[in-house]
């Protein structure tokens, strides 16, 4: 299929060829009819990325601050690798469409196939041909509604949920600034709700259109003509609310909103505007500043937008998929009339030259639509379009994989899952490596995939994940997927006869363990491997040959800094994803074993109010222990992972993987060793762990953490959240 995409580095704009998404559980398959560019977010997104570096940095300092907390975390060559590759890659456009739904996924009653449907989101409603919609993110399109104009159905929530932060009543008057797509639509809603609107926008055009549907005055903010009408209606008094639908860096807007506003009024920013509030006037009137959050509530929550959940009617009235559904039926009924808006209407095909004159001021336009399908039939609540085929599910093949290949054959790899760590931490490495190949990349989004093929050359990119399991020409498949996913996955993979690399953890509970040794046994293939890569650090690995074999008990004590997460990060969606620890946990319990040279016995967790720290206590059979602070409230500026390893009169000091120390005391005095000099990076073993990877399945040889460890590490790390519960150690059964 074709999408819309553009590379924020260097600001080209395509319209490229990707797989067809996956039609997931709890949501859509819908082929797009019409889809609406916003002439204000997207062409924002567009300049943007035609600007230089520092250009892009000035225009995004909240970025350019995440970037220097990745700096102090994981250095700088790891965050100019994890940069860039954001930067070079292909992002999407578009956020507002609509289209007939082609498939139907499991859980999904309120649409069938066939149906028209009107879909929202800048993940889902792309500028493409066909896109994966959550439940919660469509809604029916009503009978007798053409599809071209429920397109708008996005951009009109967006303006509908403003105006609801208004809180507008009968007889009210109100003041939008910027008569853009988002303020022509704020003064047709505002006019059906019984309010008298004067519009403000230096564009003369722009200010007829607005008094044509529904205000009763307009003008250009810099003239008198605003404020005379304003104080016409108002007696003088000001409006009662003012709308901030306007773009740019003036402040001009909210100068004027001051000025025009009543006593006590209310100003609701909707738009992107310079917001240097003039604090004597804000204070004097006491004015109450408002924003408004995109389409309503469930607005960047994933369990409304991804998992479906809804918020309860009675608690919640207007949610995304309400205002949506509500927007729809205002234009049905004629309440809001949006084919004044259409400035004009592009064929898909025809994107990238669109994007170029609405860049250039060549084709001045208040609403743009991409009309999919030329010769396709049109007619009020009924659009035609294409057959997607869409692949049959194949039943993966047991079996258990080749143990050796033939001589100077090179391992051929597919990857489930392109994300950040896949891009950044994996695939450089393999891209470079002699002897490899890579066939296949798979993910749920077409996009991700036909970057991940770009940037590091498969041999194909697929969301048909079956197919790639069923196809007898690949080695070994890397799980690098969200933590859900990674057991069943994992599970399949072995089932159809792979060798599986599968990122942390291998499972986030006991079933999906048992669910994954269950397949080891079925199929008699063990070769699994899991991405505990700590233990093949240079640093590390150099720190345990110097520190030597010890004769007693060892007490080790491993300080992780691990911070806040951003707000909206999956790692917080702990009702599917697991808790931080059992996705990440198995790391420092892994190190941990390797350098006492065994697996736990008994797990011991405690954690302070609100489970945010966590101190994790392993002990071992020869009597030694380690000591776990998985911290999320500490400095950011200090280092991320410090451990101390002590026995027999020694003592091993890692910092943060880029300094390493022993000391010693002997029978003639002290000896330290510290690692020469800083490395170049903070190498935590990725690279020498693929190369053991490649290495065992090229050979055949054993995997390079056994399967019995690797059992261990998991069973400790989701024993945690058992001691927790319990307040008792928890013994590990499995533990030898």
């Amino acid at each position: 299929m074709k999408q819309v995409v553009q590379n924020y580095k260097s600001g080209e704009l395509a319209v490229l060829d990707v797989p067809v998404p996956g039609c997931k559980p709890g949501g859509v398959l819908v082929r797009s009819a019409f889809s609406l560019i916003s002439t204000g977010t997207e062409l924002m997104k567009v300049s943007e990325a035609g600007m230089s570096m520092l250009g892009k940095a000035r225009s995004r300092p909240d970025q350019v601050a995440k970037v220097m907390q990745s700096v102090a975390t994981n250095g700088v060559p790891a965050t100019y690798r994890k940069v860039m590759g954001k930067l070079d890659s292909y992002t999407p456009l578009g956020y507002s469409l609509c289209g007939v739904v082609e498939q139907v996924g499991t859980g999904i009653d309120d649409v069938k196939v066939g149906d028209l449907v009107a879909c929202a989101g800048n993940e889902h409603a792309l500028h493409a041909e066909l896109n994966w919609v959550p439940k919660n993110l469509y809604a029916p399109v009503p009978d007798g509604l053409a599809p071209r104009h429920a397109a708008f159905g996005t951009v009109g929530s967006i303006a509908m949920q403003g105006v609801r932060q208004g809180e507008p009543q009968l007889g009210e008057v109100a003041l939008v600034i910027g008569l853009g797509l988002i303020g022509q639509l704020v003064v047709q809603l505002l006019a059906a709700a019984g309010v008298r609107v004067v519009g403000a926008d230096p564009d003369p055009v722009r200010c007829e259109l607005a008094e044509r549907l529904g205000a009763a005055a307009c003008g250009d903010p810099a003239s008198a003509a605003v404020e005379a009408a304003v104080a016409e209606l108002t007696d003088g008094h000001g409006v009662d609310q003012v709308y901030l639908a306007a773009g740019g860096g003036s402040n001009q807007p909210v100068e004027l909103a001051a000025r025009l506003c009543r006593d006590r009024g209310r100003v609701v920013d909707i738009g992107k505007c310079r917001l240097d509030l003039p604090w004597n006037a804000y204070y004097e009137k006491e004015l109450d500043v408002r924003f408004s959050r995109s389409y309503g509530p469930g607005r960047y929550d994933p369990e409304y937008e991804l998992e479906g959940r809804d918020y309860p009617i009675g608690y919640v009235r207007w949610t995304e998929r309400r205002n949506l559904a509500c927007f729809l039926d205002l234009v049905a009924r004629g309440s809001v009339d949006v084919e004044p808006l259409v400035s004009h209407i592009a064929d898909f095909d025809d994107a990238v030259e669109t994007y170029q004159r609405l860049k250039d001021g060549e084709l001045k336009a208040v609403a743009v639509l991409f009309r999919y399908y030329p010769e396709q039939k049109e007619e009020a609540g009924e659009a035609q379009a294409p057959a997607v085929a869409v692949p049959a599910v194949k039943r993966p093949t047991g079996g258990a994989p080749t143990p050796a290949r033939p001589a100077k054959t090179p391992v051929r790899l597919a990857f489930v899952g392109a994300g950040n760590y896949a891009t950044s931490m994996l695939l450089p490495h393999l891209a470079q490596r002699d002897g490899v190949e890579l066939s296949t990349v798979v993910t749920t989004t077409a996009l991700s995939a036909a970057n991940a093929q770009r940037k590091f050359g498969f041999a194909e990119a697929t969301t048909d994940l079956d197919a790639v399991l069923g196809d007898t020409s690949i080695d070994a498949v890397f799980v690098v997927t969200r933590h859900s996913s990674h057991a069943e996955l994992t599970r399949k993979a072995l089932l159809a006869g792979k060798t599986v690399f599968v990122e942390k953890p291998l499972a986030l509970t006991e079933d999906e363990l048992a669910g994954v040794l269950a397949a080891v046994e079925e199929s008699g293939n063990d070769r699994l491997q899991v991405g505990f890569n700590r233990r093949f650090a240079p640093l590390l690995q150099e720190g345990r040959k110097r520190f030597g074999a010890r004769t007693g008990p060892a007490s080790l004590r491993y300080l992780v800094n691990a911070g806040r997460l951003g707000h909206g990060s999956w790692y917080l969606q702990q009702g599917t994803e697991g808790s931080r620890f059992a996705g990440e946990g198995g790391h420092f319990v892994d190190t941990a074993s390797w350098l006492l040279e065994a697996d736990p016995v008994s797990v011991y967790a405690v954690a302070t109010s609100g489970n945010e720290d966590l101190q994790v206590v392993l002990r071992y059979p020869d009597g030694s222990t380690a000591t776990i602070s998985y911290v999320t409230t500490g400095a950011a500026g200090f280092p991320k992972e410090t451990l101390d390893l002590i026995a027999d009169g020694k003592v091993l000091r890692l910092d943060d993987f880029v300094r390493a120390s022993v000391f010693v005391d002997g029978g003639v005095g002290r000896k330290r060793w510290v690692s020469s000099r800083l490395p170049k990076a903070r190498d935590k073993g990725q690279s020498a762990e693929l190369a053991a990877f490649i290495k065992a399945v090229r050979t055949g040889g054993p995997m390079p953490v056994p399967l019995e460890s690797l059992v261990a590490t998991t069973s400790a790390t989701l024993a945690v959240q058992a001691g927790l519960v319990g307040g008792a150690p928890v013994t590990l059964a499995r533990a030898r």
